[in-house]
């Protein structure tokens, strides 16, 4: 194992993470400025696709956190990515928010109620029960199906809330179908980070409050692996399992104190 003071690069979870819905994690601010002030570099992730990276920078500035669009990454940029190099899919069915639609009909695509070349589900909070149906019809007709992350629940400073996840195992009730995630956990998304940031595996770590995105992803990439408890893990959750993460501190101002240790 790495040790903590070794990592030159952390890649950052954020509903849970560094924040719950509009309320600012304590010392999450702090946190980010030591990265800033300590040249160590830092890139946001979410599985959450309801907001592009402009939308989270602005999110992130009103909670006081200065940062660039360019340290921001999501699942809906990442599917996006997925979808314009590794398949013909033009014409979508989706089951998503307005803005990533907005997304993806700013990147060419074509969002279609009749034959679709593929079926996308998203974290959807405008979800209405003829897309389900919608979205069952064409999942029984056998098309391709992309999910833009497992998530079940999105935390939010009221507690949690139905996710990506959950709407799968809906569907996959009523179709017995399962998608492709391309989000957190999928080791693509760690890679896309790498490559963007010129980082390499073993000074990498990977900061998040869920045990089957954030930590698996890290396993699965081969990058340190550290949970914090501020968000939809639970110290009890975290005793059940067998493989530990890396570290474990109860939010980001510790994981902060650590390193600032050294």
């Amino acid at each position: 194992m790495v040790k903590i003071n070794k990592i030159q690069c952390f890649l950052l979870d954020m509903d849970g993470t560094i924040y719950l819905g509009n309320r600012i994690i304590p010392g999450a601010k702090e946190f980010i400025d030591f990265l800033k002030s300590s040249d160590k570099k830092f890139l946001f992730f979410t599985n959450n696709p309801t907001k592009d990276a402009e939308q989270y920078q602005k999110k992130l500035d009103s909670l006081g956190i200065q940062v660039s669009k360019e340290h921001i990454l999501t699942s809906g940029m990442a599917t996006v990515e997925f979808l314009k190099r590794n398949t013909n899919y033009k014409n979508l069915f989706t089951v998503a928010p307005p803005s990533f639609e907005n997304e993806l009909i700013h990147a060419g695509f074509n969002l279609v109620q009749d034959n679709p070349d593929a079926i996308l589900i998203s974290f959807d909070i405008t979800l209405t029960y003829e897309k389900l149906k919608k979205a069952t019809y064409w999942l029984l007709k056998g098309l391709p199906y992309i999910a833009t992350n497992p998530d079940l629940v999105c935390p939010t400073e009221t507690g949690p809330i139905p996710d990506c996840g959950s709407i799968a195992r809906l569907l996959h009730a009523s179709t017995g179908r399962e998608p492709r995630y391309i989000g957190k956990p999928n080791p693509e998304m760690i890679e896309m980070a790498l490559k963007i940031l010129n980082m390499q595996p073993q000074y990498t770590a990977m900061v998040g409050d869920r045990l089957y995105t954030d930590v698996e992803m890290a396993y699965r990439a081969g990058v340190t692996s550290i949970l914090v408890l501020s968000g939809e893990t639970t110290l009890e959750q975290l005793n059940k399992i067998e493989k530990k993460p890396d570290f474990v501190f109860s939010s980001v101002k510790e994981l902060h104190k650590k390193l600032t240790e050294f």
